[in-house]
Protein backbone atom coordinates (compact mmCIF):
# COMPACT_ATOMS: atom_id res chain seq x y z
CA UNK A 1 0.00 0.00 0.00
CA UNK A 2 1.77 3.20 -1.16
CA UNK A 3 1.87 5.84 2.09
CA UNK A 4 -0.12 9.75 1.23
CA UNK A 5 2.38 12.07 -0.33
CA UNK A 6 5.44 12.56 1.77
CA UNK A 7 5.34 15.69 3.59
CA UNK A 8 8.11 18.29 3.14
CA UNK A 9 11.05 16.78 4.97
CA UNK A 10 11.89 18.00 8.24
CA UNK A 11 14.99 20.16 9.10
CA UNK A 12 17.84 17.78 8.89
CA UNK A 13 20.13 18.09 11.97
CA UNK A 14 23.73 19.82 11.79
CA UNK A 15 26.27 17.46 10.43
CA UNK A 16 28.24 15.71 13.48
CA UNK A 17 31.57 17.36 14.09
CA UNK A 18 32.94 14.88 16.92
CA UNK A 19 35.08 12.32 17.45
CA UNK A 20 35.16 8.77 18.35
CA UNK A 21 35.35 7.89 21.99
CA UNK A 22 37.45 5.38 23.34
CA UNK A 23 7.05 -16.62 15.70
CA UNK A 24 9.47 -19.91 15.41
CA UNK A 25 9.61 -22.03 18.10
CA UNK A 26 12.91 -21.91 19.71
CA UNK A 27 14.92 -25.53 19.49
CA UNK A 28 15.62 -26.56 23.20
CA UNK A 29 19.29 -27.32 24.30
CA UNK A 30 22.29 -27.10 22.76
CA UNK A 31 23.03 -28.45 19.27
CA UNK A 32 25.38 -31.66 18.57
CA UNK A 33 29.21 -30.73 19.32
CA UNK A 34 29.73 -31.64 16.13
CA UNK A 35 27.42 -28.32 14.49
CA UNK A 36 29.47 -26.18 16.91
CA UNK A 37 32.91 -27.51 15.34
CA UNK A 38 31.09 -27.12 12.03
CA UNK A 39 29.98 -23.40 12.44
CA UNK A 40 33.37 -22.53 13.83
CA UNK A 41 34.46 -23.96 10.33
CA UNK A 42 32.85 -21.57 8.53
CA UNK A 43 33.41 -18.79 10.63
CA UNK A 44 37.19 -19.54 10.16
CA UNK A 45 36.75 -19.78 5.97
CA UNK A 46 35.18 -16.28 6.18
CA UNK A 47 38.03 -15.03 8.55
CA UNK A 48 40.65 -15.88 5.55
CA UNK A 49 38.59 -13.49 3.09
CA UNK A 50 40.40 -10.65 4.47
CA UNK A 51 39.51 -6.91 4.74
CA UNK A 52 36.99 -6.26 1.88
CA UNK A 53 36.55 -9.64 0.86
CA UNK A 54 33.66 -10.57 -0.57
CA UNK A 55 30.80 -13.37 0.03
CA UNK A 56 28.27 -14.41 -2.09
CA UNK A 57 25.69 -12.28 -4.27
CA UNK A 58 21.82 -12.09 -3.57
CA UNK A 59 19.99 -13.05 -6.64
CA UNK A 60 18.72 -9.81 -7.98
CA UNK A 61 15.67 -8.57 -6.82
CA UNK A 62 13.09 -8.29 -9.63
CA UNK A 63 13.28 -5.36 -11.51
CA UNK A 64 10.61 -2.44 -9.92
CA UNK A 65 7.92 -1.46 -12.13
CA UNK A 66 9.20 1.86 -14.57
CA UNK A 67 8.93 5.14 -13.72
CA UNK A 68 5.89 7.41 -13.08
CA UNK A 69 4.99 9.08 -16.64
CA UNK A 70 6.46 11.82 -17.23
CA UNK A 71 9.41 13.19 -18.76
CA UNK A 72 12.87 10.67 -19.25
CA UNK A 73 16.00 11.90 -17.47
CA UNK A 74 19.00 12.00 -19.52
CA UNK A 75 19.29 8.25 -18.61
CA UNK A 76 16.66 5.32 -19.39
CA UNK A 77 17.21 3.69 -16.62
CA UNK A 78 18.94 3.73 -12.91
CA UNK A 79 20.04 0.37 -11.56
CA UNK A 80 19.98 1.18 -7.17
CA UNK A 81 21.94 -1.86 -5.26
CA UNK A 82 21.27 -2.37 -1.45
CA UNK A 83 20.85 -4.96 1.06
CA UNK A 84 17.74 -6.84 2.53
CA UNK A 85 18.72 -5.21 6.15
CA UNK A 86 17.09 -3.08 8.10
CA UNK A 87 20.32 -0.60 8.29
CA UNK A 88 19.00 0.01 4.33
CA UNK A 89 15.61 1.25 5.20
CA UNK A 90 15.73 4.24 2.86
CA UNK A 91 15.69 1.87 0.14
CA UNK A 92 13.66 -0.68 1.43
CA UNK A 93 11.17 1.94 1.99
CA UNK A 94 11.67 3.57 -1.03
CA UNK A 95 11.57 1.33 -3.30
CA UNK A 96 8.59 -0.28 -1.76
CA UNK A 97 6.58 2.80 -1.66
CA UNK A 98 7.39 4.34 -4.84
CA UNK A 99 8.89 7.11 -3.07
CA UNK A 100 11.90 7.03 -5.51
CA UNK A 101 10.84 6.10 -8.12
CA UNK A 102 8.29 8.67 -8.91
CA UNK A 103 10.96 11.50 -8.64
CA UNK A 104 12.55 9.90 -12.07
CA UNK A 105 9.60 10.69 -14.34
CA UNK A 106 10.05 8.32 -17.54
CA UNK A 107 13.22 6.78 -16.05
CA UNK A 108 12.98 3.53 -15.67
CA UNK A 109 14.26 2.17 -11.62
CA UNK A 110 15.77 -1.07 -11.37
CA UNK A 111 16.98 -2.62 -8.19
CA UNK A 112 19.46 -5.23 -7.39
CA UNK A 113 20.55 -6.80 -3.71
CA UNK A 114 23.63 -7.74 -2.26
CA UNK A 115 24.51 -9.56 1.30
CA UNK A 116 27.78 -7.46 1.54
CA UNK A 117 29.70 -4.50 0.44
CA UNK A 118 32.72 -5.62 -1.53
CA UNK A 119 30.39 -7.26 -3.72
CA UNK A 120 28.31 -4.23 -4.27
CA UNK A 121 31.25 -2.28 -4.80
CA UNK A 122 32.41 -4.53 -7.57
CA UNK A 123 29.06 -3.86 -9.24
CA UNK A 124 29.35 -0.39 -9.07
CA UNK A 125 32.77 -0.31 -10.93
CA UNK A 126 31.25 -3.07 -13.41
CA UNK A 127 28.97 -0.55 -14.04
CA UNK A 128 26.17 -3.27 -13.46
CA UNK A 129 24.86 -0.67 -10.22
CA UNK A 130 24.77 3.20 -10.73
CA UNK A 131 23.83 4.15 -7.11
CA UNK A 132 24.39 1.92 -3.92
CA UNK A 133 23.38 2.01 -0.50
CA UNK A 134 26.59 0.96 1.65
CA UNK A 135 28.96 1.19 4.67
CA UNK A 136 31.70 2.86 5.90
CA UNK A 137 34.69 0.58 5.72
CA UNK A 138 33.43 -1.17 1.76
CA UNK A 139 33.04 2.43 0.89
CA UNK A 140 36.56 3.97 1.86
CA UNK A 141 38.12 0.39 0.79
CA UNK A 142 36.16 0.89 -3.35
CA UNK A 143 37.24 4.44 -2.94
CA UNK A 144 40.87 3.61 -2.05
CA UNK A 145 41.49 1.16 -4.59
CA UNK A 146 39.99 2.70 -7.47
CA UNK A 147 42.25 5.62 -6.17
CA UNK A 148 40.16 7.89 -5.79
CA UNK A 149 38.50 6.87 -9.56
CA UNK A 150 35.50 4.73 -8.80
CA UNK A 151 33.16 6.60 -5.92
CA UNK A 152 31.52 9.33 -4.65
CA UNK A 153 29.76 9.39 -1.10
CA UNK A 154 26.73 11.63 -2.21
CA UNK A 155 24.51 11.56 1.03
CA UNK A 156 24.00 9.82 4.37
CA UNK A 157 21.01 7.49 5.04
CA UNK A 158 21.21 5.88 8.54
CA UNK A 159 23.10 6.01 11.92
CA UNK A 160 23.46 3.50 14.69
CA UNK A 161 21.36 0.19 14.68
CA UNK A 162 24.65 -2.32 16.32
CA UNK A 163 24.74 -3.49 19.49
CA UNK A 164 27.41 -5.92 21.49
CA UNK A 165 24.84 -8.84 22.87
CA UNK A 166 25.80 -11.51 25.21
CA UNK A 167 24.89 -15.09 26.98
CA UNK A 168 24.12 -13.77 30.37
CA UNK A 169 25.22 -17.18 31.43
CA UNK A 170 28.71 -16.37 30.84
CA UNK A 171 29.24 -12.82 30.48
CA UNK A 172 27.54 -10.55 33.10
CA UNK A 173 29.83 -7.23 32.66
CA UNK A 174 31.91 -5.92 29.42
CA UNK A 175 35.36 -7.18 31.47
CA UNK A 176 34.45 -10.82 31.28
CA UNK A 177 34.29 -10.36 27.72
CA UNK A 178 38.24 -11.37 28.21
CA UNK A 179 38.36 -14.94 27.19
CA UNK A 180 34.87 -15.48 25.60
CA UNK A 181 34.33 -15.67 21.95
CA UNK A 182 32.48 -12.95 20.38
CA UNK A 183 31.42 -13.04 17.27
CA UNK A 184 31.80 -10.27 14.03
CA UNK A 185 30.24 -10.07 10.23
CA UNK A 186 33.24 -10.34 8.52
CA UNK A 187 36.78 -9.40 8.95
CA UNK A 188 37.29 -5.86 8.42
CA UNK A 189 33.84 -4.92 7.87
CA UNK A 190 32.57 -2.00 9.97
CA UNK A 191 31.26 -4.28 12.98
CA UNK A 192 34.78 -5.99 13.26
CA UNK A 193 36.33 -3.02 12.98
CA UNK A 194 34.57 -0.87 15.86
CA UNK A 195 34.85 -4.10 18.09
CA UNK A 196 38.73 -4.10 17.57
CA UNK A 197 39.14 -0.44 18.61
CA UNK A 198 36.87 -1.39 21.46
CA UNK A 199 39.28 -3.82 22.54
CA UNK A 200 41.91 -2.12 22.31
CA UNK A 201 40.44 0.62 24.06
CA UNK A 202 40.61 -1.48 26.95
CA UNK A 203 44.10 -2.55 26.53
CA UNK A 204 43.73 -5.63 25.61
CA UNK A 205 45.59 -7.81 22.76
CA UNK A 206 44.06 -9.18 19.83
CA UNK A 207 45.91 -9.85 16.29
CA UNK A 208 43.44 -9.03 13.43
CA UNK A 209 43.74 -11.22 11.34
CA UNK A 210 43.45 -14.65 12.99
CA UNK A 211 40.79 -13.11 15.75
CA UNK A 212 42.94 -14.91 18.61
CA UNK A 213 43.65 -13.09 21.84
CA UNK A 214 42.74 -11.89 24.71
CA UNK A 215 39.05 -12.29 23.48
CA UNK A 216 38.58 -14.35 20.70
CA UNK A 217 36.87 -12.38 17.91
CA UNK A 218 34.92 -15.12 15.49
CA UNK A 219 33.65 -13.77 12.47
CA UNK A 220 30.84 -14.94 11.50
CA UNK A 221 28.12 -14.50 8.37
CA UNK A 222 25.40 -12.98 10.24
CA UNK A 223 23.02 -15.34 8.45
CA UNK A 224 24.62 -18.01 10.84
CA UNK A 225 25.79 -16.12 13.59
CA UNK A 226 22.38 -16.97 15.97
CA UNK A 227 22.76 -20.74 15.06
CA UNK A 228 26.60 -20.22 16.51
CA UNK A 229 25.43 -18.69 19.39
CA UNK A 230 22.31 -21.28 20.06
CA UNK A 231 24.87 -23.91 19.88
CA UNK A 232 27.54 -22.25 21.86
CA UNK A 233 29.77 -21.67 19.41
CA UNK A 234 30.16 -18.24 20.10
CA UNK A 235 29.29 -16.17 23.48
CA UNK A 236 28.23 -13.23 22.09
CA UNK A 237 28.56 -10.83 18.92
CA UNK A 238 29.07 -7.33 17.70
CA UNK A 239 26.46 -6.98 15.05
CA UNK A 240 23.84 -4.95 13.27
CA UNK A 241 20.25 -4.99 13.38
CA UNK A 242 18.34 -7.34 13.13
CA UNK A 243 21.33 -9.27 13.87
CA UNK A 244 21.47 -8.42 17.08
CA UNK A 245 17.66 -8.78 18.22
CA UNK A 246 17.39 -12.26 16.45
CA UNK A 247 20.61 -13.41 19.39
CA UNK A 248 18.59 -11.41 22.42
CA UNK A 249 14.90 -13.68 20.94
CA UNK A 250 17.51 -16.42 21.58
CA UNK A 251 18.08 -15.37 25.03
CA UNK A 252 20.77 -13.15 24.73
CA UNK A 253 21.20 -9.88 26.75
CA UNK A 254 22.50 -6.66 24.85
CA UNK A 255 25.82 -5.51 27.24
CA UNK A 256 26.81 -2.27 24.79
CA UNK A 257 25.05 0.06 22.35
CA UNK A 258 27.87 1.33 20.22
CA UNK A 259 25.91 4.37 19.86
CA UNK A 260 26.83 5.16 23.31
CA UNK A 261 30.38 5.27 21.93
CA UNK A 262 30.07 8.21 19.58
CA UNK A 263 29.48 11.93 20.29
CA UNK A 264 25.33 12.51 20.34
CA UNK A 265 25.00 9.08 19.74
CA UNK A 266 25.49 9.28 16.02
CA UNK A 267 27.79 7.48 13.76
CA UNK A 268 27.43 6.40 10.03
CA UNK A 269 26.14 2.66 9.26
CA UNK A 270 24.82 3.09 6.09
CA UNK A 271 26.08 5.94 3.21
CA UNK A 272 24.41 6.77 -0.42
CA UNK A 273 27.56 6.36 -3.27
CA UNK A 274 27.40 6.83 -6.87
CA UNK A 275 29.52 5.76 -9.61
CA UNK A 276 31.84 8.68 -10.88
CA UNK A 277 30.89 7.72 -14.14
CA UNK A 278 27.04 8.12 -13.52
CA UNK A 279 27.16 10.82 -11.67
CA UNK A 280 29.53 12.71 -14.20
CA UNK A 281 26.59 11.72 -17.08
CA UNK A 282 23.74 11.96 -15.54
CA UNK A 283 23.88 14.55 -12.21
CA UNK A 284 20.03 15.10 -12.95
CA UNK A 285 19.46 10.97 -12.39
CA UNK A 286 21.69 11.53 -9.09
CA UNK A 287 19.40 14.08 -8.13
CA UNK A 288 16.14 12.50 -8.79
CA UNK A 289 17.11 9.30 -6.73
CA UNK A 290 18.17 11.71 -3.94
CA UNK A 291 15.44 13.71 -3.87
CA UNK A 292 13.49 10.65 -3.33
CA UNK A 293 15.68 9.76 -0.56
CA UNK A 294 15.39 13.07 1.07
CA UNK A 295 11.01 12.54 1.13
CA UNK A 296 11.88 8.67 2.16
CA UNK A 297 13.59 9.52 5.50
CA UNK A 298 11.13 12.37 5.95
CA UNK A 299 7.98 10.14 5.35
CA UNK A 300 9.80 6.98 7.61
CA UNK A 301 10.66 9.68 10.39
CA UNK A 302 7.05 10.89 10.16
CA UNK A 303 5.24 7.78 10.00
CA UNK A 304 7.68 5.31 12.25
CA UNK A 305 4.77 2.46 12.47
CA UNK A 306 3.84 2.58 8.90
CA UNK A 307 7.36 2.31 7.71
CA UNK A 308 8.40 -0.45 10.02
CA UNK A 309 5.39 -2.08 8.71
CA UNK A 310 6.83 -1.63 4.87
CA UNK A 311 10.23 -2.12 5.91
CA UNK A 312 9.57 -5.83 6.61
CA UNK A 313 7.25 -6.60 4.00
CA UNK A 314 10.06 -5.47 1.86
CA UNK A 315 12.49 -8.02 3.57
CA UNK A 316 9.31 -10.80 3.31
CA UNK A 317 9.29 -9.96 -0.42
CA UNK A 318 12.91 -9.89 -1.26
CA UNK A 319 13.95 -13.26 1.39
CA UNK A 320 10.79 -14.87 1.53
CA UNK A 321 10.65 -14.33 5.13
CA UNK A 322 9.48 -11.05 7.31
CA UNK A 323 10.84 -10.32 10.83
CA UNK A 324 9.57 -11.99 13.45
CA UNK A 325 7.29 -9.23 15.58
CA UNK A 326 9.52 -9.60 18.25
CA UNK A 327 12.48 -9.29 16.57
CA UNK A 328 11.57 -5.91 14.44
CA UNK A 329 9.74 -4.35 17.52
CA UNK A 330 13.46 -4.59 19.24
CA UNK A 331 15.53 -3.92 16.14
CA UNK A 332 13.86 -0.62 14.55
CA UNK A 333 14.25 1.62 17.64
CA UNK A 334 18.32 1.79 17.55
CA UNK A 335 17.85 2.56 13.94
CA UNK A 336 17.82 6.50 12.95
CA UNK A 337 17.39 7.16 8.89
CA UNK A 338 19.14 10.39 7.92
CA UNK A 339 20.49 12.35 5.19
CA UNK A 340 23.78 13.44 7.41
CA UNK A 341 26.65 11.71 5.41
CA UNK A 342 28.24 11.78 9.23
CA UNK A 343 31.47 12.69 7.59
CA UNK A 344 33.76 12.81 10.86
CA UNK A 345 32.65 9.59 12.04
CA UNK A 346 33.56 8.04 8.76
CA UNK A 347 36.99 9.18 9.28
CA UNK A 348 37.03 7.70 12.29
CA UNK A 349 35.92 4.36 11.24
CA UNK A 350 38.80 4.40 8.70
CA UNK A 351 41.46 5.30 10.84
CA UNK A 352 40.46 2.39 13.34
CA UNK A 353 40.75 0.03 10.23
CA UNK A 354 44.68 1.61 9.90
CA UNK A 355 45.48 1.49 13.84
CA UNK A 356 44.06 -2.48 13.62
CA UNK A 357 46.31 -3.20 10.94
CA UNK A 358 43.17 -3.54 8.24
CA UNK A 359 44.07 -1.20 6.36
CA UNK A 360 47.00 0.83 4.64
CA UNK A 361 46.27 5.10 5.60
CA UNK A 362 43.78 6.06 3.19
CA UNK A 363 43.67 9.14 0.85
CA UNK A 364 40.45 9.90 1.50
CA UNK A 365 40.31 13.49 -0.46
CA UNK A 366 37.32 13.46 -2.55
CA UNK A 367 35.75 11.10 -1.38
CA UNK A 368 31.87 13.34 -0.76
CA UNK A 369 30.30 14.77 -3.34
CA UNK A 370 27.21 16.96 -1.43
CA UNK A 371 26.09 18.90 -4.05
CA UNK A 372 23.72 17.19 -5.55
CA UNK A 373 22.41 16.51 -2.09
CA UNK A 374 22.57 19.58 -1.20
CA UNK A 375 21.33 20.87 -4.40
CA UNK A 376 18.10 19.28 -3.21
CA UNK A 377 17.78 20.28 0.22
CA UNK A 378 17.83 23.63 -1.08
CA UNK A 379 15.15 23.16 -3.66
CA UNK A 380 12.65 21.94 -0.54
CA UNK A 381 14.16 24.50 1.38
CA UNK A 382 15.74 22.79 4.08
CA UNK A 383 19.49 23.63 5.04
CA UNK A 384 22.57 22.11 3.57
CA UNK A 385 25.71 20.50 4.70
CA UNK A 386 28.71 21.62 4.68
CA UNK A 387 31.48 20.31 2.45
CA UNK A 388 33.80 17.82 4.27
CA UNK A 389 37.43 19.20 4.71
CA UNK A 390 38.75 17.70 2.12
CA UNK A 391 42.28 19.10 2.36
CA UNK A 392 43.53 16.24 4.88
CA UNK A 393 44.39 12.95 4.89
Amino acid sequence: MSPPSPPSPPSPPPPSRGRYRPCRPRRRGPRPAALAVLLLACAAALASCGYGSRPDQVPAAAQAPAGAPGTKLSADSVTLGYFPNLTHATALVGVREGLIRRELGGTALKTTTFNAGPAEIEALNAGSVDIGFIGPSPAVNGYVKSKGRGLRIVSGAASGGVRLVVNPAKIKTLDDLKGKRIATPQLGNTQDVAFLDWIAARGWKVDAASGKGDVSVVRTNNTITPDAYRSGAVDGAWVPEPTASKLVAEGATVLLEEADLWPDKKFVITNVVVSQKFLGEHPDVVEAVLRGTVRTNAWINAHPDGAKASANAALAALTGKPLEPEVLDRAWPSLRVTDDPLPDTLRAQSAHAVAAGLLEDPDLRGIYDLGPLNRVLGSLHQPTYPAPDDQGR
